[in-house]
């Protein structure tokens, strides 16, 4: 599997990067870890005919605390946000999550923003910070702009970054979990999940998200408002699937992704002590 022809261009800055976007526009895309983009070149189901490399741009590559919230620089490695010290105190879930993504390959190279902004709803962090209910920063040739995670996906593989725009930073809420939980069902290690359901419950509120029942990452608001009326764990699980739109695939029927869902939110809810 040999990608198409393409030329090769590495930013030097943020702002070199936003003007060959400009320049280039939908011809080309954003190269950074390269585990999400790579694949889909190789496959020929992404034909770019630039490749804008922004993997070198370190000052994208930070855990800082800011106030009430987390600042995670869009370049931040996987591995960095599993072994920070100010996620595991201030948004554990994250961290936790971030050491279930693929194999230590995959961790050491492949970014959170990279992550976030393929938009696939296999992905194990999407729908973590969808939870968490953060933010994204991006920037373009009009300035920056921020969108509120539950705005940012749209579609399978779409969301809401314009073509000539770059994520450059994630903000997740200082949340003092009082509970959290990340489900996720696969046949191997490093396999996108089946199934996952990211939980957390901090400051009066709860979030539960789906991975891989729909075609972007899910909020399980039926579950929510079971939890918020005092139901049990596996009363509210039953309303895992409420809004979804599973797909049947090699893996899973849509019958037994659906089961799944129900099993994970009740271990999640649980675990987590949300029900």
């Amino acid at each position: 599997m040999i990608p198409a022809s393409f030329d090769y261009q590495r930013a030097g800055s943020a702002e070199e990067a936003i003007a060959l976007l400009t320049e280039h526009g939908d011809e080309a895309k954003l190269l950074a870890g390269g585990h999400s983009l790579l694949p889909l070149m190789k496959l020929r189901l992404a034909s770019p005919s630039v490749l804008i490399d922004v993997g070198r741009l370190d000052d994208l590559r930070y855990i800082r605390d800011a106030g009430d919230h987390i600042a995670i620089g869009a370049l931040t490695r996987h591995r960095e946000l599993e072994t920070s010290a100010l996620l595991a105190e201030a948004a554990p879930l994250l961290s936790h999550a971030a050491g279930h993504v693929g194999d230590p390959q995959v961790r050491h190279r492949g970014t959170i923003g990279g992550s976030l902004a393929h938009a696939d709803p296999a992905s194990d962090l999407p729908a973590v910070v969808l939870a968490m209910g953060g933010t994204i920063v991006v920037q373009g040739p009009s300035g920056q702009r921020e969108i509120a995670i539950a705005d940012f996906y749209i579609g399978f593989l779409e969301s809401a970054l314009a073509p000539d725009e770059l994520m450059t930073e994630i903000r997740i809420p200082k949340l003092n979990a009082e509970g959290w939980s990340f489900q996720k069902f696969n046949r191997r290690a490093q396999d996108w999940a089946i199934v996952g359901v990211a939980a957390v419950r901090a400051n009066g509120s709860t979030g539960v998200a789906l991975v891989n029942m729909g075609s972007t990452p899910l909020l399980a608001t039926g579950v929510v408002d079971a939890v918020k009326s005092g139901a049990t764990a596996e009363q509210a699980a039953e309303r895992a699937t409420e809004n979804t739109e599973a797909q049947s695939d090699i893996n899973a029927s849509v019958a037994y992704r659906e089961h799944l869902a129900r099993v994970l939110v009740r271990r999640a809810l649980e675990e987590s002590g949300l029900a």
